[in-house]
């Protein structure tokens, strides 16, 4: 089905989901380059497409999980996208030290489940794939902007 295959290439934004070695450190590396992309496009627009991003990566990860019969499934890596631009919120220029900084606190806070995140992830269904992601690039944005601060 021409939706399926559709939904594979997204979450797995575009194949960085099927590495077989760390595949979510391995979308949130692919989310690098879309943050350089928006940050050429100014806040407003940044802000308009992580949102909007944020609201499709819950559908598709939905039928994501559905399609490949395992709850988050390690293909699923959009969640890890839309994270990391969160992280990088403020950011609206584009500075490798940040985005570097960003890219190893986002998967700190994604790996770790800092609460709520722990708790956000049970809602299940793509919901849960999608917005424990959000919350872990919440703090991973208050992290990077301290951090940015003190060097």
């Amino acid at each position: 089905m021409k939706a399926d295959k559709l939904t594979k290439i997204l979450a797995s934004f575009f194949g960085a989901g099927y590495s077989p070695i760390l595949p979510g450190t391995t979308g949130t590396l692919f989310a690098i380059p879309a943050y350089y992309g928006l940050t050429l496009l100014g806040p407003i627009p940044y802000i308009a497409i992580t949102a909007a991003l944020v609201l499709i990566a819950i559908p598709i990860a939905d039928r994501a999980e559905k399609i490949f019969g395992k709850k988050d499934a390690r293909q699923i890596v959009i969640d890890e996208v839309a994270g990391y631009l969160v992280t990088m919120l403020f950011f609206w220029k584009f500075d490798p030290i940040a985005a570097a900084i960003g890219f190893l606190a986002f998967r700190f806070f994604d790996i770790v489940k800092v609460p709520p995140a722990n708790m956000i992830e049970r809602i299940g269904g793509g919901a849960g794939v999608v917005l424990d992601d959000i919350a872990a690039g919440a703090y991973a944005c208050i992290a990077t902007h301290i951090i940015m601060l003190l060097i």
